[in-house]
């Protein structure tokens, strides 16, 4: 069960470099469900956010982050995942199970196979980057291409679908 109303964001090494970051503690969360890792990415040349759910593979978007929204980032976090999770039609009173009522935690990422799910989220996102709307940070029609592919994921031995799989988790906590 969990420990604790924060969740914790596992950031990626060039993440910890953007952000001019240090010694991020291990994580301490054995609940994957509440857990996420946290990437930099480029798309179309702007630093962007990839937050990739390490039980489920759930993925979430924010392009373009400015200075001040990167030194932000607990706060941004949460409100890009209300966002995504509003847009993928999910109820405000399940995102808040996953949001948790604390300024989420910053550890290092959450494992190799994670830190590969996460690798292979950032290729499914390049290769959906078409669905990118330049005037919007939150990406909903690039989020529901992604999260509807068939992949894989720590918390499932099979393939699914990443927003079925995060729906079918929330029903249950």
């Amino acid at each position: 069960m969990k420990r604790n109303n924060a969740i914790e964001l596992g950031l990626t090494i060039p993440l910890q470099r953007h952000l001019h970051l240090k010694a991020l503690p291990y994580p301490q969360e054995p609940d994957r469900r509440f857990c996420w890792d946290l990437h930099v990415i480029p798309l179309r040349g702007r630093p962007s956010l990839l937050a990739v759910h390490c039980h489920t593979r759930y993925t979430f978007v924010l392009y373009d982050l400015n200075r001040l929204e990167w030194e932000r980032l607990p706060d941004v976090f949460p409100d890009g995942l209300r966002l995504s999770l509003s847009a993928a039609g999910f109820p405000e009173e399940t995102t808040e199970k996953l949001c948790g009522s604390e300024l989420p935690l910053f550890t290092r990422t959450h494992g190799r196979r994670e830190v590969a799910f996460l690798n292979r989220a950032w290729k499914d996102v390049m290769a959906a980057e078409l669905a990118l709307d330049e005037n919007s940070q939150s990406q909903p029609l690039l989020e529901q291409i992604i999260n509807a592919k068939l992949s894989r994921c720590v918390g499932a031995e099979s393939l699914g679908m990443a927003a079925e799989r995060l729906a079918d988790m929330l029903s249950r906590i």
